[in-house]
């Protein structure tokens, strides 16, 4: 009887115990116990973590290494290929401007009866300015004829075979064009050069220049049919013994960008030169 009553007692002591230690830690008074007894277990934890994650990654690094290499060569590669597509557009889409704008200056010229042709070589020369196009007698080009953009004069067919043409610029040193300005009732010439400039000459001394003036072609010399624009003058010569002044003209065509020209078929030019008092 003595022995079924102290485990009585010592069951009620441990259940108020407990039940008080329940209530204590509800409380929050038992929250730096806990926390000075779990520390050393965090602490071991941690340290473990951290081997085996040393651990791991020096086993994984090398395979891991060869494949962030060849993974960004891959990329490398993408990349240039974009690259290699985005020029392919970007010229593609320049080509395409290009042909629109002849074709719609050539719709509204038709009187000009003019032919496309597309540029498919250079002079290589640093002395001469020459194209080589597509388009040759077999199509109806003949020596002399104009040939112009949208945006105004680029030169004349200088040679012909059945297949090709080449054309002489504006800009080369034998190029000799009679012009007029746009503002003014006078008469001169565009000459080129060995260094791809073009200058005004023979205009009087009276002649009021200023920059920005429009050059055309007048017509005179059965070279070229009258007002296809040239360029504008950017700077002025002017001295007072000469007997004429000069300028330089900036031509309104980009000849380093010609991808297409348009040959004007229907004009006929006419050599004068043995008409000429020697």
């Amino acid at each position: 009887m003595k022995i079924s009553l102290s485990n009585s007692w010592k069951t009620i002591t441990i259940i108020l115990v407990a039940i008080g230690l329940i209530l204590l830690a509800l409380g929050g008074y038992l929250g730096p116990v806990f926390a000075s007894v779990s520390r050393p277990v965090v602490l071991a934890q941690a340290w473990l973590s951290n081997r085996y994650i040393a651990i791991y990654q020096i086993l994984n690094s090398p395979q891991q290494e060869s494949e962030l290499r060849a993974r960004n060569i891959e990329l490398e590669n993408e990349v240039s290929q974009l690259q290699s597509q985005i020029i392919t557009l970007q010229q593609q889409l320049s080509k395409t401007q290009n042909l629109e704008a002849l074709l719609g200056f050539a719709g509204s010229n038709p009187q000009l009866q003019p032919v496309a042709a597309t540029v498919i070589g250079r002079d290589p020369s640093p002395f001469l300015h020459y194209l080589i196009v597509d388009q040759g007698s077999d199509d109806g080009i003949r020596k002399g004829m104009p040939v112009v953009t949208q945006s105004g004069l680029v030169g004349k067919v200088d040679a012909v075979i059945a297949g090709a043409s080449r054309i002489q610029l504006v800009t080369d040193p034998g190029s000799i064009i009679n012009v007029n300005l746009q503002t003014q009732d006078m008469d001169a010439q565009v000459i080129g050069s060995i260094t791809g400039e073009i200058t005004l000459e023979m205009v009087p001394q009276d002649i009021v220049l200023q920059s920005g003036e429009m050059i055309l072609t007048s017509g005179l010399g059965g070279t070229f049919p009258g007002d296809l624009l040239i360029g504008q003058v950017i700077s002025i010569r002017k001295l007072e013994n000469d007997l004429y002044q000069t300028a330089t003209v900036q031509p309104v065509v980009d000849f380093s960008q010609l991808q297409a020209v348009l040959i004007i078929t229907n004009f006929k030019p006419v050599d004068i030169t043995p008409l000429l008092p020697k």
